[in-house]
């Protein structure tokens, strides 16, 4: 595990430095000499044709600089070459993403998990602080996620397993929905994308129950199966939150978009539309 989580760190540090290489590519120029400066010289300073050293030429035909067309193929080349292994090795360089998002946001979200804990235990002791739940991942892989609890223990005794609703009954009162408002029962899923089970950006994750439901009634929702479920996604920001089939046809078209244009820039921007939506509460149940 260790051992992995360090390949990941090097393939992200590595992606960084190709970024780097590829900004300084695009930002550098070739300098020539003025036209203007070109009149000012004098005719005595000038070489006649017939008094070059021809000789002293084709030993060192390095001694000419290389025109500014062959620096400008010479850097698109690289740069293309740059741009096709970062693609090749993105899924390697994601993890490193995954891996250095996820500790930081528990270094810096440890306070807050601690306080939201202490607070379910005191207004809604009998349950457990934390609570593992089946979700499906990757190519159908069974997994469990780690939550904070907002609802109470006996939620879904009476109705099994539903979706989430607008001022949904079951919540703990006081705390469940401030907690589902600001995300923060999702962040113990850092921990679920340090064991490699999920992404910081991919589809989310559904129970098994509900996909056997819906891969009957979606033809493509096996799609969205192809690469690990996040804990944000495209859907996430820019949909709501499932109620009938139609809003899950609705998603299903978002996450293959995503996985059709997945890069480290789609899923920064994801990351960063993420924290507005986390502080303007949007989509909250």
């Amino acid at each position: 595990m260790a051992q992995k989580i360090k390949k990941s760190v090097f393939n992200f540090c590595m992606l960084c430095l190709i970024a780097a290489g590829i900004f300084l590519l695009i930002n550098s120029r070739v300098y020539a000499t003025p036209i203007s400066s070109v009149s000012s010289l004098s005719e005595s300073t000038i070489t006649r044709p017939e008094s070059i050293d021809t000789s002293q030429t084709s030993r060192n035909p390095r001694s000419h600089a290389p025109e500014a067309s062959s620096f400008i193929l010479f850097s698109t080349g690289i740069m293309g070459y740059l741009i096709r292994f970062a693609r090749r090795r993105f899924q390697e360089f994601k993890r490193g993403f995954d891996v250095v998002v996820s500790v930081i946001g528990l270094i810096i979200t440890s306070p807050l998990i601690l306080s939201a804990a202490i607070l379910t235990k005191i207004i809604s002791p009998k349950g457990t602080v934390f609570f593992r739940q089946e979700r499906v991942g990757k190519n159908g892989a069974i997994f469990y996620i780690f939550k904070l609890r907002t609802m109470r223990p006996d939620a879904e005794k009476a109705t099994g397993a539903v979706w989430a609703k607008e001022n949904d009954p079951r919540l703990i009162p006081f705390i469940g929905k401030l907690f589902r408002k600001g995300h923060i029962d999702e962040l113990p899923q850092l921990i679920n994308v340090l064991h490699g089970e999920m992404s910081i950006v991919g589809p989310r994750p559904e129970r098994p129950e509900f996909v056997v439901k819906l891969k009957e009634v979606i033809p493509d929702y096996e799609k969205r199966l192809a690469v690990n479920p996040g804990i944000t996604g495209l859907a996430q920001v820019w949909h709501k939150y499932d109620e009938t089939i139609e809003d899950v046809k609705k998603k299903i078209k978002y996450d293959l978009l995503y996985i059709r244009k997945m890069c480290l820039m789609v899923d920064i921007r994801i990351l960063f539309k993420t924290m507005f939506v986390v502080l303007t509460g949007q989509g909250a149940r």
